[in-house]
């Protein structure tokens, strides 16, 4: 397929910055790929100095893909396609003694976070969730907002300010003695270092000759910061975004950075992609028009050369229940008419929550569906402890393995002795493992838990030598009887139903190891290390997938669903206080909910259909919502409201009733 002029303009614009305003379904990836392909070929710079930064781990794996086609494999050697977090973690490793790191860091996730802060505030928080969870937001946006807590002290606060402040503080000092990281670390260490340090801004600038950026506008401070840095004073660089798809400002994205780059860039070049390939021209009218009530900064509008199409069809429903019938209902006359299939369909909305519904009237017509987002085998907690064990099990110098179950179930091991064995660990150089066999540890930890962290370290030493001794399945069982977690499980969980299930969960955890240790007629059998790490790795590979081609209807949240693309969408729950959401209302960013809309509405390829309820139950009450503003801005030629529908002609029902029975004869046919 021929590249349109934008496009080609975009791929051929190499030597200054430059920004492709890129709208939904405009073929953005192909503008990224392309000009990889010609910075290789027709710049004759080596794939090894080029790099290109996305935001999720299947949008860089499709990258590397879509490169790897055109250019193949020889030509793409060294070509560094990453997420940006991979991008930071590979400059901490290469740069981990500058940073004063141990090279074994651990990483922590966001549960491995809380609960570290759920401990750093015991006596203050006392759990408190609410707190917790703001307490850990407030501490991502000061990191990506590239604030220390030593920056933070110096500024004038409320005493909550100064109180979060100083957990902020307890927080870094302990990820610090754990020789530890969190997610928004891999953005913050790097481009305070770049910031800092010429010789390694130098070094970096000189590996990364061309940089290109994918889905722009969701970059947040640190990002931007770190682009800046990495692409220096030469500027060789290609950001791609859509201000108009700016849909994650709670997670600290800054639309505005688009803005920052002409003002940081004066010679940047600006391309428009306007062309979409996905929708039908009226689909594309109805989010231009939509989309017009925002401010533009960059002003653009999509058409399409795919024909007008259908109008957009407004459903109105009694109430919840009734909505998810009408739309099951909808669906199977449209799929038994149209002769599609399952998967051609999508349900969007705006909150989890809305999910349920659509959930069980689907599965009292038997009709397969998935939900996108759900959580995976892998990230279950108990699932994860026992991984944990595993991975100390073969590796004792994994710091965040021994820091999730050295105390999983209770061993009397609290916060304030391993951050004593954290800091043992750092001054010897060694794994805190180790450190739990040093002569010096009863220096640091005393009574209790001293006895408790000698006793642990015993076991799994002992484990360690059964596994050696090639006994892997006996000594998996062990492991799991002799650690008490069954007991704790019951102990701690919200019912005796969770701990039974949470068991069984790990029964078929038990049940897959033993199958990878034996082997079986196509597979040779594995040594427990192998297991432990063809287990991450599928975890890893399994956390972003949403590759699933089985015939199934498609269920997803309005944030999920962007940069995917479907025949047939229903957004569900036009209503004000859903979408606009109602803490958008009450924050006066009604911006972004259109924006949330106007990714909605391009996600359609041919049909759109809207639904919306008369009266809808909320924390226990009855409400009669307002349709949503959204609707009235969209072209009223364009839409059909359900009351104001005309009379179909005799003609048109007639030719409608030929196409059923057409379609019923296929059917049968096919049996």
């Amino acid at each position: 397929m021929k590249l349109n002029p934008g496009q080609n303009q975009a791929v051929n614009y190499i030597s200054g910055p430059c920004l492709v305003l890129a709208g939904a379904g405009s073929g953005k990836t192909r503008v990224i790929t392309n000009k990889i392909a010609y910075l290789v070929r027709e710049c004759e710079l080596p794939a090894r100095y080029i790099a290109a930064v996305t935001f999720t781990n299947k949008a860089a794996r499709e990258m590397k893909e879509r490169v790897a086609q055109t250019l193949g494999k020889k030509e793409a050697r060294g070509l560094k396609v990453s997420t940006f977090h991979t991008l930071g973690l590979n400059i901490i490793k290469s740069e981990v003694k500058t940073l004063g790191l141990k090279p074994g860091f651990s990483l922590f996730d966001d549960k491995d976070s809380m609960a570290l802060l759920k401990d750093l505030t015991a006596t203050e928080l006392d759990g408190d969730k609410e707190q917790l969870s703001l307490l850990q937001s407030c501490i991502s946006s000061w990191k990506n907002d590239l604030i220390l807590p030593e920056h933070l002290k110096n500024k004038a606060m409320s005493p909550g300010e100064v109180e979060f402040a100083e957990f902020y503080q307890r927080y870094h000092n302990n990820l610090r003695a754990y020789n530890a990281l969190d997610f928004d670390d891999l953005i913050l260490l790097p481009t305070l270092l770049l910031q800092t340090n010429e010789t390694v801004r130098q070094k970096w600038q000189t590996k990364i000759r061309y940089l290109l950026v994918d889905e722009y506008q969701d970059t947040n401070t640190s990002q931007y910061e770190l682009v800046r840095l990495l692409v220096g004073e030469r500027a060789r660089f290609t950001v791609v975004g859509d201000d108009d798809q700016s849909i994650y400002s709670w997670r600290g994205a800054r639309p505005q950075n688009l803005v920052l780059l002409q003002k940081d860039f004066p010679s940047l070049k600006v391309v428009k992609l306007e062309q979409n390939y996905r929708s039908s021209g009226r689909i594309l009218h109805c989010a231009n028009i939509l989309i017009q009530n925002n401010p533009h900064v960059f002003e653009k509008k999509l058409f399409s050369e795919l024909g007008y199409g259908d109008p957009l069809n407004i459903i109105i429903a009694k109430n919840e229940e009734h909505e998810a019938e009408r739309v099951v209902a909808e669906m199977l006359a449209h799929k038994f008419m149209q002769a599609t299939s399952f998967k051609d369909y999508a349900i969007l909305y705006r909150g989890n929550f809305q999910s349920r519904v659509f959930e069980k009237v689907l599965m009292s017509n038997r009709i397969p569906y998935k939900i996108s987002g759900g959580m995976s085998f892998f990230g279950r907690t108990e699932v994860k402890d026992i991984m944990a064990y595993l991975r100390l099990l073969v590796n004792q110098d994994d710091d965040n393995a021994l820091l999730r179950v050295i105390n999983t179930p209770t061993r009397g091991i609290g916060r304030v002795s391993l951050e004593k064995l954290g800091n043992l660990a750092n001054q010897q150089k060694t794994s805190m493992f180790a450190a739990a066999f040093s002569p010096y540890l009863q220096e640091h930890v005393s009574g209790k838990a001293l006895v408790a962290i000698e006793q642990f370290a015993r076991w799994i030493v002992e484990l360690s030598d059964q596994v050696v001794r090639g006994d892997g399945i006996s000594t998996v069982r062990d492991m799991i009887k002799t650690m008490g977690y069954e007991e704790w499980l019951y102990e701690s969980s919200t019912s005796p139903k969770a701990a039974e299930m949470a068991m069984a969960n790990i029964s078929t955890l038990f049940g897959w190891i033993s199958g990878m240790l034996e082997g079986g007629e196509l597979d040779p059998p594995m040594n427990l290390q192998e297991v432990v790490n063809r287990l991450i790795l599928r975890d890893m590979m399994e956390r972003g997938e949403d590759q699933d081609e089985s015939d199934q209807v498609q269920l997803m949240t309005l944030h999920s669903s962007k940069g995917l693309e479907f025949p047939y969408v229903f957004m569900v729950g036009m209503e004000e206080g859903l979408l606009p959401h109602q803490s958008s209302i009450d924050e006066d960013n009604i911006e972004e909910e259109r924006r949330l809309a106007y990714v909605g509405i391009t996600r359609a390829q041919r049909a759109l259909f809207f639904t919306l309820v008369k009266e809808r139950r909320q924390f226990g009450e009855l409400i009669n919502p307002e349709p949503s503003r959204f609707l009235y801005e969209l072209p009223q030629d364009d839409v059909i409201w359900e009351q104001k529908k005309q009379k179909v002609s005799a003609e048109a029902q007639q030719q409608k009733g030929e196409m059923g029975i057409a379609n019923l004869r296929n059917m049968l046919n096919k049996k």
